[in-house]
């Protein structure tokens, strides 16, 4: 693989990264600013909803045009999303429309971006494809979510939308008119759905215990997504200014997040999966009792800092043990498949949980609410020694 291959894929991850950060971390703050009602924030966060459907497309994508024209026409959906957002007041359902449309462009972008990098890279190479993929994609994030928030402590909060309106036209330009990109991989001309769809779902739902499964997946990220939701608009609410959430959100965050998946990863391998899930699943579930004492008045803001790192970095923890936990539920003959069906259905939870974060907030308050999710959390820990007694018994898990 040539230094082109690799700047295309730094280049391609990093603005498949752009519009998470911007709608989870810049757009929270620019709703709470802008002096938005917490419940509606977190009504807006349904529009993530179309992140956990990527399912439903893939395989059009796999079969219609190319991987090309679909990450080019997407960055320039985003662009022009981007734009119309600028120009649509908050309280007119065009903003509503466009958002959902902005997310709905960059769920595609992903789609199509994951497919051409398995077809375009050799297996043996995407050990380290994979590392470029990870990092630039975090890269974004810092960007988008920490940088850009910061930026609007001195600029105007729509300066930041006609900039990343700008950017991904112009990503979409290179796109359409790199010949490096010019790709398509030869496929069968008869496509059968059922291939790609029912006889993975069939062979999941045959499983001993698999409501029980599928209940575990669905919750054990959730009380992170609730305390998630309105994390940004409690540091507006607590006097941080932009720079400082910008900081926190994206230079801090992102940095011990990437920091905990690293450790997790590492003694996920040594510990065993189990272990690694309980283990992993209290402590980030302990982190969420930051927050609550955070929300506490006349504490100090060294400490909401502290309680942010440690959110961060045992949510890395824990999404690197579940990541693996998911991996290993696939059979190696419907892994793709499989695993979109899982991540749908966790992802459906996350974005369920942020809608509603903000109706807890108001209703409960900041404390309360921060206490409640720590509850929730601890929830799916005790469907943990059952998930493994049956699955260990049914040989579901590897």
């Amino acid at each position: 693989m040539n230094i082109k291959t690799y700047f295309w894929i730094a280049f391609l991850y990093f603005f498949s990264g752009i519009p998470f950060g911007f709608f989870y971390t810049f757009l929270p703050v620019f709703f709470r600013a802008s002096g938005v009602d917490l419940v509606k924030i977190g009504l807006f966060s349904s529009a993530g909803i179309f992140w956990s459907l990527k399912l439903l497309w893939a395989p059009l994508l796999d079969r219609y045009l190319t991987k090309k024209f679909w990450m080019g026409a997407s960055l320039w959906g985003i662009s022009l999303c981007t734009l119309c957002l600028s120009l649509s007041p908050l309280e007119h359902f065009s903003f509503s429309f466009f958002l959902f449309l902005f997310t709905f462009f960059s769920a595609i972008l992903d789609t199509a971006l994951d497919g051409f990098v398995i077809e375009w890279v050799l297996p043996e190479k995407l050990g380290k494809v994979n590392g470029v993929r990870v990092a630039f994609y975090r890269i974004a994030l810092i960007f988008s979510g920490g940088f850009l928030t910061a930026l609007t402590q001195y600029l105007n909060f729509k300066i930041i939308f006609y900039l990343i309106s700008f950017l991904t036209f112009a990503a979409g330009v290179l796109v359409f008119s790199s010949d490096s990109l010019r790709f398509k991989f030869p496929r069968e001309p008869i496509y059968s759905i059922k291939n790609y769809y029912l006889t993975p779902l069939k062979e999941l739902l045959r499983r001993p215990s698999v409501v029980l499964l599928l209940l575990f997946i669905a919750s054990y990220k959730m009380g992170d997504a609730f305390l998630g939701g309105m994390i940004a608009p409690f540091w507006v609410d607590k006097g941080f200014n932009k720079i400082e959430i910008g900081f926190l959100a994206g230079f801090m965050g992102s940095g011990f997040t990437i920091l905990g998946s690293l450790v997790g990863g590492y003694y996920t391998s040594k510990w065993g999966i189990k272990k690694a899930l309980l283990i992993f699943g209290f402590l980030q579930a302990f982190s969420n009792l930051g927050y609550t004492i955070g929300a506490l008045p006349l504490v100090r803001k060294e400490f909401i800092y502290l309680a942010s790192a440690i959110e961060s970095f045992t949510g890395g923890l824990g999404t690197s043990s579940f990541i693996t936990f998911l991996t290993f539920l696939c059979r190696k003959e419907f892994s793709a498949t499989q695993y979109a069906i899982f991540s749908t259905l966790f992802n459906l939870t996350l974005v369920l949980a942020r809608t509603l974060s903000g109706w807890g907030a108001k209703t409960l308050g900041y404390h309360f609410f921060f206490s409640f999710t720590f509850f929730i959390a601890l929830i799916p820990l005790f469907l943990i020694p059952k998930v493994f007694s049956l699955s260990e018994k049914n040989s579901s898990i590897v």
